[in-house]
């Protein structure tokens, strides 16, 4: 779910790659890092925290020139500290190189110990640095070759900028499970993202987005970046992006995220009515979807939980009671919206469920009569390998127990998901979607 940022030929470079890396905050709170490049040498900043906790004007100054890559954390390989942050920077005989990934590598384990059996030295636990060390033991001349090589030995789900002191590589998997969009300034030169609002809030035109199993290659001196379709491309965009991770305003191949959010709860009002005083999001992730669903049922539409946006994910929770009060924090009731009266409560997923259950408690203790809960998405009976953080099959909630059990869990009145059929026809059926979460289809072999 990482964010990844690279800018090419602009001044300041360090400074677009930080406003980008800021609009994209929400695909990763744990670590943040930028490295620069000024045709010499790289320069490389991170550590944990949010973007603005991380950067400020001295260190921006510091990391000089027209190229830079940078990375927001959410981890799902490697741990918490902070080696675990990129970019991953290192020096080896071509000179000095730097790396970001957003993605997972099923067989980073197998890769890694052919590794340290050849004597590579690993600093972290992340799969990113598989690449930089395939890349730094290769024999071919050009770190092009270097890359091409390293491709054809790692498997998973990934978008890659590779960053040498005068050039950036983009790459994005042939299955394109995560997206990447280019993105050109009007005063020339480009910025890369895994997101399109990025590129909104730099003022970058937006061109084309990365095309599953191209690599894109930005020369400097050159106005035109070269491509290279390295692998057969066989789509299957992650059905997540739109339902929980893309922020509502961008754009993922060619469709705008607000506008799919909306249709799924659309979808879900036809598959699942109920008779209700209100419909109310849980905020922020469930607010697209309670507008399908108020406006297609008729019910309307009340934003009846505040939610505190300052409750941050480093909260200290030692127990389960800690755990309950963060949901408190967290999301706030309106007792008077709410009291004596039958609501629907949309939201995006149901994972582990004692969020649902938290917040089915609070909108009974504020005086709702009836709480029924309507899930913009189908049921998660899967983990997903391909850059999720979901967890193993036995905290998986709908893996456990079927929707009439999971609805008591909660104690909800009634509980619906949305079908992996409507979904497929919110999105679109133009490809074959990865809907590995919900189907159990783990088409990267």
């Amino acid at each position: 779910m990482c964010a990844i940022v690279g800018v090419f030929d602009v001044k300041h470079a360090s400074k677009i790659a930080y406003y980008a890396l800021f609009a994209m905050q929400h695909r990763g709170q744990e670590a943040t890092g930028i490295s620069a490049s000024d045709g010499k040498k790289i320069r490389t900043l991170k550590d944990n925290g949010l973007v603005t906790e991380v950067f400020n004007e001295d260190k921006l100054s510091f990391l000089q020139g027209d190229m830079a890559i940078g990375h927001n954390r959410y981890s799902t390989a490697g741990s918490d500290s902070v080696r675990d942050a990129q970019p991953v920077a290192a020096s080896y005989k071509l000179g000095d190189i730097s790396i970001v990934h957003n993605g997972n590598l099923i067989n980073k384990h197998e890769v890694r110990s052919k590794l340290i059996e050849q004597g590579a030295i690993f600093q972290s636990s992340m799969d990113t640095e598989n690449i930089i060390h395939l890349i730094a033991r290769s024999q071919q001349g050009k770190l092009q070759d270097r890359i091409i090589e390293a491709l054809h030995i790692i498997k998973g789900a990934y978008c890659l900028l590779i960053q040498s002191r005068t050039k950036m590589f983009a790459m994005r998997d042939r299955y394109g499970v995560r997206p990447l969009s280019i993105g050109r300034f009007k005063n020339g030169g480009y910025i890369v993202a895994s997101e399109t609002c990025a590129l909104d809030l730099v003022d970058a035109e937006f061109v084309r987005d990365v095309r599953p199993g191209e690599m894109v290659i930005f020369h400097q001196g050159e106005k035109e970046f070269e491509s290279i379709q390295l692998f057969e491309p066989d789509p299957h965009v992650c059905a997540f992006e739109f339902i929980y991770f893309a922020r509502p305003d961008s754009v993922i191949e060619g469709k705008n995220v607000y506008a799919i959010r909306k249709k799924m709860g659309m979808k879900l009002a036809e598959l699942a009515p109920v008779e209700a005083d209100f419909v109310i999001p849980v905020p922020d992730s469930g607010v697209s979807a309670a507008l399908g669903y108020a406006q297609a049922s008729g019910i309307p539409f009340e934003m009846a939980i505040v939610r505190n946006h300052y409750v941050g994910r480093t909260f200290i929770e030692p127990t389960q009671a800690v755990r309950d009060l963060k949901v408190k924090l967290k999301l706030s009731p309106i007792h008077k919206i709410l009291e004596g009266k039958k609501i629907v409560v949309i939201d995006d997923s149901i994972v582990r469920g004692t969020t649902s259950r938290q917040i089915v408690k609070l909108l009974k203790r504020a005086g709702a009569a009836e709480v029924h809960m309507r899930i913009a998405s189908p049921t998660i009976e899967h983990p997903c390998l391909y850059g999720i953080d979901t967890p193993s099959y036995k905290e998986l909630i709908s893996a456990n127990k079927n929707v009439e059990e999971v609805r008591e869990y909660i104690e909800a009145d009634s509980l619906a998901f949305l079908s992996i059929d409507a979904l497929k026809e919110s999105i679109g059926n133009d490809m074959n979607y990865s809907l590995v979460s919900f189907d159990g289809n783990y088409f990267i072999k």
